[in-house]
């Protein structure tokens, strides 16, 4: 026997709709940041230490394939956490999506190095980059619906946002305590053992999220270091504003899209986003650092005119029994051929033309599609989802009507 729905009881008690959003807050950010550590270590290290025997841009070219490996896992995390998500609740396949990821973070923290056991070093690099994927596929889904279900209509577009804003707060950690080691430690010590201690760190966090975001904050520090020449530190403080700004940018545009709509902001920022690569790359290539954190910020601030938004957004597309499998299978299938590819297809663009170019014409594709997508959709700020919504003592679940 389910209990009354859920948004008759966050109404008349505020506090438990504040908590539900902290803690999904919490558990995405704890997910991406394990899921990021993984990009901004393949950007800068993972080519030396797993793939020493290639050319520099070409190690970081399988680094990054193991990289989007994660992605692939993604789909599938999404169809078996959606799956259980739909019969058994939300809370329990969201606790154990944040044990598996810290599971195969705190694991890649231990690995061995090619040098050291050769070809196994990145074989076993590859299963617990699966294992991190397979996780925060089905984490996403959990982490929004939690809070989705939780309220009606007149604000979800806000209070949906916050699981959002773990995707930055997540790289603004992980990039964040990249730098912090990579700056006290020399380059010696870093490589040999610093950048372990914050895969290992995850252990500690969890007893405590495409083509656009991944350019921005995963291939531009392969850019800055290796094209432009620039410091590392240059670009993780760069990517570290940026993250820092997007975090506070996600919110506020989660509540906008409750005043005039998910689509508008969600055109808006695919347009935003299609022009922005080409001057993104321009002010990176004046090698100041000014322009290189605003050339990150803008682009970051416009992908969250959709990222705000999305969490909202595909809630509201799917009825009560299908909508965690519904909106987890789609956005992970999503990430496969746009998050993953993406820093893989700059690089061989890169090593290509030895220009930006067609890396912004690539990105300006991609946005027109995101374009026509939101062109022939529907507006859905004004759906209500509570009416078919019960709480068993597990966390949100669908009872279906």
């Amino acid at each position: 026997m389910s209990s009354p729905p859920t948004a008759n009881r966050s109404a008349s008690d505020p506090g438990s709709l504040i908590k539900v959003v902290a803690s999904s807050l919490i558990g995405t950010t704890i997910e991406w940041y394990d899921f990021f550590l993984y990009g901004s270590a393949a950007a800068l290290l993972f080519n030396k230490l797993f793939f020493p025997g290639f050319d520099p841009l070409v190690g970081t070219l399988l680094a990054f394939a193991t990289y989007a490996v994660g992605f692939a896992a993604r789909p599938l995390g999404g169809l078996v956490f959606g799956h259980f998500g739909d019969k058994v609740g939300r809370k329990k396949m969201l606790v154990l999506s944040l044990l598996i990821m810290g599971t195969g973070t705190f694991a890649i923290g231990l690995l061995p190095t090619y040098s050291a056991v050769g070809i196994t070093a990145p074989i076993l690099l590859v299963i617990f980059r699966l294992l991190q994927g397979f996780a925060v596929g089905g984490e996403w889904g959990g982490a929004i619906l939690i809070v989705a279900e939780h309220g009606g209509a007149k604000r979800r577009g806000f209070w949906s946002s916050w699981p959002q804003a773990g995707v930055p707060a997540g790289n603004l950690l992980a990039v964040g305590v990249l730098f912090l080691f990579a700056a006290t430690l020399d380059d010696a010590a870093f490589e040999a053992w610093g950048w372990r201690v914050p895969f290992l760190l995850s252990a500690v966090l969890v007893l405590a999220e495409n083509v656009s975001y991944y350019l921005f904050t995963v291939f531009v520090l392969t850019y800055v270091t290796r094209e432009v020449g620039l410091t590392r530190d240059t670009a993780l403080n760069a990517v570290l504003i940026a993250s820092a700004v997007q975090l506070v940018a996600i919110p506020l545009l989660g509540a906008l899209s409750d005043r005039i709509g998910r689509r508008p902001l969600y055109l808006a920022g695919a347009i935003g986003v299609g022009l922005w690569g080409f001057a993104f790359f321009a002010l990176i290539d004046t090698r100041s650092f000014v322009a290189i954190a605003l050339a990150v910020t803008a682009g970051l601030v416009l992908h969250a005119m959709m990222y705000g938004p999305q969490a909202a957004y595909f809630a509201e597309l799917f009825g009560t029994t299908v909508r965690y499998s519904g909106a987890s299978i789609g956005y992970q299938l999503a990430s496969v051929f746009a998050g993953s590819l993406a820093p893989i297809i700059a690089v061989a663009l890169l090593a290509r033309y030895g220009s930006s170019t067609p890396i912004s014409i690539y990105l300006a594709g991609s946005a027109v599609i995101t374009i026509i997508a939101v062109l022939l959709s529907r507006e859905t700020r004004q759906r209500e989802l509570s009416a078919d919504v019960g709480v068993d003592r597990d966390g949100v679940r669908g009872t279906g009507t």
